[in-house]
C-alpha cells in the first residue's frame, strides 16, 4: 500500500469514525497497519487507534498501540514524532491508572530538545501530568501543572486545551470541596464549546456537562444535575464511549442518593408514627400520619402513574422512560400508548436509568 493510499485509507477510517461507524473504522486502519509500508502512515494510523481505544475504554489495546508507535517513532528519527507517541504512552498510563509511569513518561516528553510540535503538544504533556498528580492525590503539583496547560493554551489559543483543562480543575475543585469553583470551570468549558466548538468532537460537549453534573450535585441543585448528567449520558451513548457511560451511571446513582435520602426519611418517619398512633388508638393523629405519608408519595411519584400502586410494597419488574417517570413495566405493556402517561412525552423507549 503507497503513500497516497495509504492517506486515503486514513481519512475513510476517520470519516467512518466520525459518523459512529467504530468497528467499521478500526477494521479499516487495521488493514493500513497489516499492509502499509510508509513509516508516516504508519505513525498516523498507529494515532488513531489509540485515541478510538482510548474512547472506547479498551484502555489495553491503547497501550499496546502506544508501544507499537513508539518503535515506528524511534524508526523515522524524529523528535517531533517520538514526543507524541511519549504523550500517548503517557496518557495510555492515566487511563489505566499508572499515575507514577504517566509522570515518568511526561517528563521525557519535556525533556525532547528543539520538537516544533513542543509548542502544540506542551500543554497537553502538562494536563495529563497534572491529572496523574491529582490522581496520587498531590495537589499542589497536580494545580502548578494545570496552570501550566492553562498557559499553554492561551498562548496558543488553544481552546480545545483550554476546555481539557478546565474540565481537569472541576474535578480538582471538586476533591479539594470547593464546589464553587468545581462548577465555575466546567460551566467554563461548557462555554467555549458554545462559542468555539461548532467543529469539536461532541465529546468536549459530553465532558462539560458531566463535570457540571457533579458540581451541582455536590452543591445540591439535583435537578440541574440530573439535566447535565442525562445530556451527558445522551452523547455517551450516541458515540459509544463507554467510561463516560460508566461515570454518567456513578452520578446518576448519587444524585438519585442525594435526592432520596430526605424524602425516603420523611416516608419512614410518617410510617413509623402511623403504626405507633395505631397501636394506641389515636385516630386523629393516625389520620394525619396516613395523609402526610400518601402526600410525599405523590410528591416523590413514588407510584405507578397507570395503576396508582405504591412502588416498592412488593417486588415488581419497573421501566423507567426518558422523562425519569418510572412505571410497573405489566402496566405499560398493557397500555398500548406511545407516551408517557404523566407528561405526554411521545418517547416510549426505555430511560437512560
Amino acid at each position: 500500500m503507497g503513500q497516497d493510499q495509504t492517506k486515503q485509507q486514513i481519512e475513510k477510517g476517520l470519516q467512518l469514525y466520525q459518523s459512529n461507524q467504530t468497528e467499521k473504522a478500526l477494521q479499516v486502519w487495521m488493514k493500513v497497519l497489516e499492509k502499509g509500508s510508509d513509516l508516516v502512515g504508519r505513525f498516523r494510523v498507529l494515532g488513531c487507534l489509540v485515541t478510538a481505544h482510548s474512547e472506547m475504554g479498551r484502555y489495553k489495546e491503547m497501550l499496546k498501540f502506544a508501544v507499537v508507535q513508539i518503535d515506528t517513532a524511534r524508526g523515522l528519527e524524529d523528535a517531533d514524532f517520538l514526543l507524541e507517541s511519549y504523550l500517548n504512552l503517557a496518557r495510555s498510563n492515566e487511563k489505566l491508572c499508572e499515575f507514577h509511569k504517566t509522570i515518568s513518561y511526561c517528563k521525557t516528553c519535556l525533556g525532547l530538545p528543539g520538537t516544533r510540535a513542543g509548542a502544540q503538544l506542551g500543554g497537553q504533556v502538562s494536563l495529563s501530568m497534572g491529572n496523574a498528580f491529582l490522581g496520587l492525590s498531590l495537589f499542589q503539583k497536580a494545580l502548578e501543572s494545570f496552570e501550566k496547560a492553562l498557559r499553554y493554551a492561551h498562548n496558543n489559543d488553544d481552546t480545545m486545551l483550554e476546555c481539557r483543562v478546565c474540565c481537569s480543575l472541576g474535578s480538582f475543585y471538586a476533591q479539594v470541596k470547593d464546589y464553587e469553583k468545581a462548577l465555575f470551570f466546567p460551566c467554563k468549558a461548557a462555554e467555549l464549546v458554545n462559542d468555539y466548538g461548532k467543529g469539536w468532537s461532541l465529546k468536549y460537549r459530553a465532558m462539560s456537562q458531566y463535570h457540571m453534573a457533579v458540581a451541582y450535585r455536590l452543591l445540591g441543585h439535583l435537578g440541574s444535575a440530573m439535566e447535565c448528567c442525562e445530556e451527558s449520558m445522551k452523547i455517551a451513548l450516541q458515540h459509544g464511549d463507554r467510561p463516560l457511560q460508566a461515570l454518567c451511571l456513578l452520578c446518576f446513582a448519587d444524585i438519585h442518593r442525594s435526592r432520596g435520602d430526605l424524602e425516603l426519611s420523611q416516608l419512614k418517619l410518617h410510617c413509623l408514627s402511623e403504626s405507633i398512633y395505631r397501636s394506641k388508638g389515636l385516630q386523629r393523629e393516625l389520620r394525619t400520619h396516613v395523609v402526610r405519608f400518601h402526600e410525599c408519595v405523590e410528591e416523590i411519584e413514588l407510584y405507578c402513574g397507570l395503576c396508582g400502586e405504591s412502588i416498592g410494597e412488593r417486588n415488581s419488574r419497573l421501566q423507567a422512560l426518558p422523562c425519569s417517570h418510572i412505571f410497573h413495566l405489566r402496566c405499560l405493556q398493557n397500555n398500548g400508548t406511545r407516551s408517557c402517561p404523566n407528561c405526554r412525552r411521545s418517547s416510549m423507549k426505555p430511560g437512560f436509568v
